[in-house]
């Protein structure tokens, strides 16, 4: 599994330089290229070994991780690279030196690694070590770089992700004492109480529709390169814990499925309407991921078709969220805009990042890219369970609303009577990474195959 060793050579290095752009994500991209390679491929590295209730440290791959793997690959590479003229204009804003960069590289690459990692441990209380690495490092991510009153922000973010985490680890711990291990392989069951306290921590690291007060707050004020990862990567790594727990014992989503299922179509509907009522660009890409994220909620409640939607879902919203949160930082470094109603016929001053979203957004609404394929497994399984009729309509309206905000926000940001804005030059390590997600995320449309292949392998 040298695919997830090469990311480590970057967590050493990239802070020993200012320019730790081009080694992270180098080493990602040769880590995206080595997980797509073998997508299908099974493997197991032991690391450390301990008593029960324990059990064994392995890092293991399959086609879920890898798929998951590939996807925080991939946008790590791309957010490294768009990271190195972001930050540096945010050090300036802020009266830092490049020198600032050495700390931010080792944050970065810290909190990258530590979701790699976690997607590919064996062990629940493993992952939850990963799990809390990557909570900590972008708490001081934002904490050090945010904007706004940015320290109540990354606090608010750490007390609420890790009531989440508590929740969790509490849960694992009532696992390993039931199953006298935590390695995944050989855990049998999971007591109900331990799937209510998991599922309670994931839904509020989610977030679900009430527990959500803080991401609002966090997206919109982290560094917008911590954003990219946030939104796109971290929070749908709940819905990955949901799945692995799902899969080795899934009495509670079969015993509550329709409340489940109808709490994650309130949560994308609810979220939904609300980004049409929002001023600030991120703020309004933070409940759309609000939004989204109820799609997975629904989707871990449809049996295979649902895991299978669940999965692509997840990839197609990091592919999304990363373009448009990355377009909205530039638009920041270009005029220090955030407000949309102070926006308008950009695409006149701005092409590259108008055209940009509109791939970010078609990612979200499912349409030439592998949110496609997402939506039509998400819907395939809401005809399995409960058949062609209100229900799929109601999932119909929640997709509908998707594309409704996404093309609404387009036309409010880059069409239109424009304003008298300059026409700026967008250098290159913005506009490449943009494109690079947007052309991969038309290509897996077209060769899906791979990915059902591997899913296949896993739940056949």
């Amino acid at each position: 599994m040298i695919e997830v060793a090469i990311p480590l050579v970057a967590l050493i290095i990239a802070p020993l330089i200012v320019r730790g752009h081009l080694i992270t994500s180098l080493a990602y991209v040769l880590s995206c290229i080595l997980i797509a390679l073998k997508l299908t491929s099974r493997g197991y590295i032991h690391l450390l070994s301990f008593p029960s209730p324990v059990g064994d440290f392995y890092l293991f791959s399959d086609g879920i991780s890898n798929i998951f793997g590939f996807t925080i690959a991939l946008i790590s590479s791309m957010v490294a690279l768009y990271s190195y003229p972001y930050m540096k204009h945010r050090f300036e804003e802020m009266g830092l030196g490049e020198g600032e960069f050495r700390k931010y590289w080792f944050l970065y690459n810290l909190y990258a690694y530590s979701m790699l990692l976690l997607v590919y441990s064996a062990n629940l209380l493993l992952l939850y070590v990963f799990l809390e690495i990557s909570l900590v490092s972008s708490f001081l991510l934002i904490y050090y770089y945010g904007y706004g009153n940015r320290r109540w922000v990354a606090l608010l973010y750490f007390v609420w992700t890790h009531v989440a985490g508590v929740l969790t680890l509490i849960g694992f711990i009532i696992v390993g004492l039931k199953n006298q291990t935590l390695l995944m392989p050989y855990i049998k069951v999971i007591p109900m109480v331990a799937w209510i306290l998991i599922f309670l921590g994931m839904v509020i690291k989610l977030p679900g529709l009430g527990f959500h007060i803080w991401l609002p707050y966090a997206h919109a004020e982290a560094p917008t390169p911590v954003s990219a990862l946030l939104s796109p990567l971290t929070v749908g790594l709940a819905g990955y814990i949901l799945l692995r727990i799902y899969e080795i014992d899934p009495s509670f989503v079969i015993k509550f499925r329709d409340q489940i299922f109808l709490y994650g179509f309130l949560t994308s509907f609810v979220a939904g309407l609300i980004v049409f009522k929002q001023r600030d660009f991120k703020r309004l890409l933070a409940y759309s991921t609000v939004s989204q994220m109820g799609y997975m909620l629904m989707a871990l409640c449809l049996g295979t078709y649902g895991m299978f939607g669940l999965v692509i879902q997840y990839v197609s919203h990091a592919f999304g969220k990363s373009i448009l949160f990355m377009s909205a930082g530039a638009l920041i470094m270009a005029y220090h805009l955030r407000d949309i109603e102070k926006m308008g016929g950009l695409h006149e001053q701005v092409p590259e990042i108008a055209n940009a979203s509109l791939l970010g957004f078609m990612n979200l609404s499912g349409i030439v890219t592998i949110g496609l394929l997402g939506e039509f497994f998400i819907l395939r399984g809401v005809v399995e369970f409960y058949g062609i009729g209100r229900v799929a309509m109601m999932v119909i309206v929640a997709f509908i609303i998707s594309g409704l905000y996404s093309f609404y926000t387009m036309k409010r940001i880059y069409y239109g009577k424009p304003k008298d804005y300059p026409s700026k030059r967008i250098a290159l390590s913005v506009k490449i990474p943009l494109y690079v997600i947007g052309l991969i995320s038309i290509i897996t449309l077209f060769t899906a195959k791979y990915i059902v292949d591997a899913l296949m392998e896993v739940f056949a």
